[in-house]
């Protein structure tokens, strides 16, 4: 109590001189002027230790076919109406800058399909795909923002289907790929342009992926004005006997689908720093050309029902790409497993069954390359 008292009585007077002299002080001032002076060489010194930020990438995350159930000619849908359907692989999406994928069939209610007006056609079953519009929010959830509508489904119910799926994928926030519907992202500090390549009927959201001149005019028009680009392709054969990519025309069923080697090496010749194949049904190689990755298949993603599942049809990946933002070049990529379970739904695959088909399949794709050792060595230096 008397110790309070005291500090309590100093007078006014004697603490403002008190304070006036500390202030005045060569030794306050050199603390104070340490404090509001800029970090220099000599105080970074100190953080050497510290480990310097990563530098910056582009996250692309890739995978193939999706077709999430369908209500023609009869409702198959997934458990839950979809709301589970890509809850395990999640995971596997997250973190990325754009979320890939091919939606193999319209958004849409549209009643009669001109390509399928019966169940069999020239024979054979007749595949026509109708996803309810309500399931885009199930895309939007698993974290899409960028899905391909250049393929040889979107057409499934007409012009009017497709424009359906255009409408629910523009209303949930999801960019639309194909043709004259160009995905355009800035990351990075960059602008990345993500455009849709299909051998199937054009249209004006398809761009043609057996003309390779036009194709090459097409990526070199969008290199001009994007920083970066992303090409995503529909051709190649179809099915198990379609696991081996060469540099020859593919058929299916009669069905002319392109040289997806010539193709793929053409667009990155034109500009395009990454290329994304779907339509096979399969995992197939992956090569580096240029310094630029190429996927020439995804394979099935999430195939709900309607689609053969067995063998290497029923085993996939999710492509996780870093990509230079300066040059588009691979940084390193990775490609987890996926299996699809339960008429089609995909769940992280610990063995690596997809991966390690994938690594085999690469190898002897590269093999008959002239630079063949160079070339596989790169590759599997940033496959991690």
């Amino acid at each position: 109590m008397m110790e309070r008292m005291n500090r309590r009585s100093v007078p006014l007077p004697i603490l403002l001189f008190s304070a006036l002299l500390r202030a005045a002080s060569p030794g306050y001032a050199q603390d104070n002027a340490a404090q509001a002076r800029p970090a220099g060489p000599a105080d970074n010194a100190a953080r050497v230790g510290e480990a310097a930020p990563p530098p910056a990438v582009i996250r692309v995350a890739a995978v193939g076919d999706i077709m999430m159930g369908t209500t023609f000619p009869e409702e198959i849908l997934p458990p839950e109406d979809g709301a589970t359907l890509f809850r395990a692989a999640m995971p596997l999406l997250s973190g990325h800058d754009i979320v890939f994928g091919n939606l193999e069939g319209p958004l849409t209610d549209v009643e009669k399909s001109p390509k399928c007006p019966t169940h069999r056609r020239k024979g054979r079953p007749c595949f026509a795909f109708r996803t309810p519009p309500r399931y885009v929010e199930r895309l939007r959830a698993a974290g899409f923002n960028a899905l391909n509508v250049a393929n040889n489904h979107s057409l499934d119910f007409g012009m009017e289907g497709l424009d359906n799926t255009l409408a629910a994928l523009d209303n949930a926030g999801i960019r639309a790929v194909g043709g004259e519907r160009v995905a355009v992202f800035t990351e990075a500090g960059k602008r990345i342009a993500v455009a849709g390549f299909s051998y199937s009927l054009l249209t004006r959201y398809v761009h043609p992926l057996r003309d390779l001149d036009r194709a090459r005019e097409i990526v070199a028009g969008l290199k001009a004005e994007n920083d970066v680009v992303v090409v995503s392709f529909h051709g190649g054969a179809e099915g198990v006997a379609a696991l081996r990519v060469a540099d020859s025309e593919e058929e299916f069923l009669g069905e002319k689908r392109g040289n997806v080697v010539r193709f793929a090496r053409a667009a990155v010749d034109a500009g395009a720093d990454l290329v994304l194949g779907h339509g096979p049904h399969v995992p197939r190689a992956l090569e580096i050309y240029r310094g630029k990755l190429i996927a020439y298949s995804l394979g099935n993603f999430a195939t709900y029902s309607m689609f053969n599942l067995k063998e290497e049809s029923g085993i996939s990946y999710v492509l996780q790409a870093e990509l230079s933002p300066e040059t588009g070049e691979v940084v390193r990529f990775r490609t987890p497993s996926v299996a699809l379970r339960d008429l089609g739904i995909p769940r992280p695959d610990p063995s690596g069954r997809a991966e390690k088909l994938l690594r085999r399949l690469s190898e002897e794709f590269l093999a008959g390359e002239p630079d063949a050792d160079a070339r596989r060595e790169l590759l599997f230096r940033l496959w991690e």
